[in-house]
């Protein structure tokens, strides 16, 4: 694949000009080559070297240019490949023979106690431990007694490891590549290093200063290790990138790693790049990911919001609610208490029956004593006495016969017992029916509005059933129901009965006259159809009139057209004919003159006519309106 815009790297043979341009393309917006060349000469310029190459397609012909325009730093788009390569920039300078002036921050002095014992045999003792852990070989005693030659290895590797791109060349000598190197890489203290130093590295007025130099690159390597280890954002490490990030160097790293691919894949001549395209969409599809399911999470919560603020809205005000709910449990409290009140009472009735009962059972034991001592007594009075064969036998006749009394009595007692025990069960029945007569008589007098009291006659219809007393009378407590309970009640149905007559009377009444408004309304609508005949009959005669007035007005225009053509006829034979046509004019003027009154009478008939039909319908207007009124008014009353 040939493409014009990606040229050989190297000049065409017989281009005359190919020491003053190279073969890379230049942007479509590049200024045009002009003969006007700069006003510094390029004895002024030092040359350029040449920058570490870290492409691995090297050119095999070195540019043997010389025109200090190529290499102009005041336009950077011109002859050369513009970077935009901001996450690894090389640490050391252009390369010019003139090194910056120090700075103001640089001019200070050296704030560590390098001359001091301790602190030199901590940098020793620091610079051997870190490079030792690198690999690098040395001892404690070379640093003791420091030869230039390690020195300068202790430097560059350093130096090297420091910024891997600084170009060190081992062939110059040390003085030469020293103090640039010290200030390219930043060194605080620079300012204050001569290079006459090396030539005896050892001496005790040199050393201190260059062991600080060694252990201040020493810290500065660590410092290095400590942030390439921390993924930083600054870093700008693709790979540290994660899913979701908002930094812009997060942004910046995935670019440079996109603008890297894309032209690794445009130097092979390829113009689609498909696959960093691909990963590149991909990679921010991942970070859109989270924030689109935060987005539909957020979304669900604000459809439940609305769905919650719509059911708020919609419904009724929970106050409202609350005062409903108070009072039905007041109500119930109320219907509670009454419930209450009457267990109680129940209660302390079966209290006051069982306390009876109690006390019939101490009477019964203490009766039961009382005949057991007697029977004792007895039966010693029996013992002690001496008693004849014929009252012994008497007594034993008098013993079997009261024995088989005493059986007859018992048989009847248990005779007597089961009586009892279904005459109980009987009453139990009765007692069970007669409450649930009792619950569904106090339900009705509660449905009726009559339980609690009567406020006018104040008269409590309540029964209360009290199976517990052994006084019939007491049996059944409340009023009594033959002189109260049952006149209040018929008194009560009369009242009930008279006012079901008073509305059954008040509704046939209503009804009634229900029947005779609506009769009356017939009767009016009658009357307002036979009205409205009359009004299309007076405005058909209406019509007719006018019709024939019309007619009558066409008539007449007609006649007194023909009348004016006969005077005209006539005036024309007035001229032909003379004096002899004047009485003839004279007659037809007098026939227009009745001809025209006829007119006129017509209309004002016509006139009369609608004028009448017009207060007529008026009239009928205001009856009808009046009549509606009437009725209006009638069924508002009632």
């Amino acid at each position: 694949m040939n493409d014009a815009r990606r040229k050989s790297a190297l000049p065409f043979s017989g281009d005359t000009h190919a020491n003053m341009r190279s073969g890379i393309p230049q942007p479509l917006t590049a200024k045009k080559q002009t003969n006007r060349m700069s006003l510094a000469s390029s004895a002024l310029r030092n040359p350029y070297p040449a920058p570490p190459s870290t492409n691995p397609r090297n050119s095999i012909f070195r540019s043997q240019s010389t025109n200090p325009l190529l290499n102009s730093t005041s336009k950077p788009h011109l002859g050369r490949t513009p970077s935009n390569n901001t996450r690894r920039v090389s640490l050391w300078a252009s390369g010019s023979g003139t090194t910056p002036m120090p700075s103001s921050s640089q001019s200070q002095k050296d704030p560590r106690p390098i001359r001091e014992r301790p602190f030199q045999n901590k940098e020793r003792s620091d610079i051997l431990n870190f490079c030792h852990d690198l690999g690098l070989d040395i001892s404690m005693a070379q640093l003791l007694n420091i030869q230039r030659k390690d020195y300068r290895i202790i430097f560059e590797f350093l130096v090297e490891l420091l910024d891997p791109c600084y170009p060190i060349d081992s062939t110059e000598k040390f003085e030469d590549t020293f103090i640039p190197a010290l200030k390219t890489l930043g060194y605080p203290y620079a300012h204050s290093i001569d290079t006459k130093w090396l030539a005896a590295v050892g001496s005790p007025h040199t050393w201190p200063h260059l062991l600080g130099v060694l252990h201040w690159l020493v810290e500065m390597c660590k410092m290095k290790e400590r942030y390439s280890a921390s993924e930083h954002a600054t870093l700008q490490d693709p790979v540290n990138v994660p899913e979701e990030f908002q930094d812009p160097f997060h942004r910046r790293a995935l670019a440079f790693d996109y603008y890297g691919k894309c032209y690794a894949i445009w130097l092979d001549h390829v113009d689609e790049f498909e696959e960093p395209n691909e990963q590149l969409e991909e990679r921010y599809a991942k970070k859109n990911q989270g924030v689109q399911k935060d987005v539909e999470a957020k979304g669900q919560q604000l459809d439940e919001a609305k769905i919650e603020c719509d059911k708020l809205t919609t419904s009724a005000a929970p106050v409202s609610l609350l005062e409903a709910e108070n009072k039905t449990r007041v109500s119930d409290a109320e219907k509670m208490q009454i419930v209450l009140q009457k267990w109680e009472a129940r209660r302390n009735k079966l209290s006051v029956a069982i306390a009876t009962e109690k006390a019939d059972l101490v009477k019964k034991e203490e009766y039961l004593t009382t005949l057991k001592l007697e029977q004792e007594q007895l039966n010693g009075v029996v013992k002690e006495q001496n008693l004849s064969p014929e009252e012994a036998s008497r007594m034993t006749t008098d013993y079997e016969m009261l024995t088989r009394n005493i059986e007859d009595l018992k048989q009847r007692i248990a005779d007597t017992e089961k009586t009892v025990m279904s005459l109980e069960v009987s009453l139990t029945n009765r007692i069970s029916g007669t409450e649930e007569t009792l619950h569904t008589y106090n339900v009705g007098l509660s449905t009726l509005g009559l339980l609690p009291p009567l406020s006018p006659p104040d008269v409590n219809l309540t029964l209360e059933l009290n199976t517990a007393s052994s006084d019939p009378d007491q049996l059944l407590t409340g009023s009594d129901i033959r002189k109260v309970v049952k006149p209040t009640l018929n008194s009560i149905a009369e009242s009930r009965r008279s006012m079901r007559a008073e509305v059954e009377n008040e509704r046939i009444r209503v009804d009634n006259d229900i029947e005779q408004l609506t009769l009356e309304c017939d009767t009016v609508e009658d009357e307002i159809t036979q009205v409205e005949k009359q009004v299309a009959a007076v405005n058909e005669q209406a019509v007719d009139l006018h019709n024939a007035a019309q007619r009558d007005a066409l008539a007449s225009s007609e006649s007194a057209r023909q009348l004016e053509q006969m005077v005209a006829n006539a005036r024309t034979a007035a001229i032909a004919n003379g004096m002899g046509a004047k009485s003839r004019l004279h007659q037809l003027q007098f026939d227009y003159r009745e001809q025209v009154e006829r007119v006129n009478r017509l209309k004002d008939e016509t006139v009369r006519a609608i004028i009448k039909s017009s207060s007529d319908i008026a009239e009928f207007r205001g009856e009808v309106a009046k009549k509606l009124r009437e009725l209006r008014e009638c069924a508002e009353m009632d």
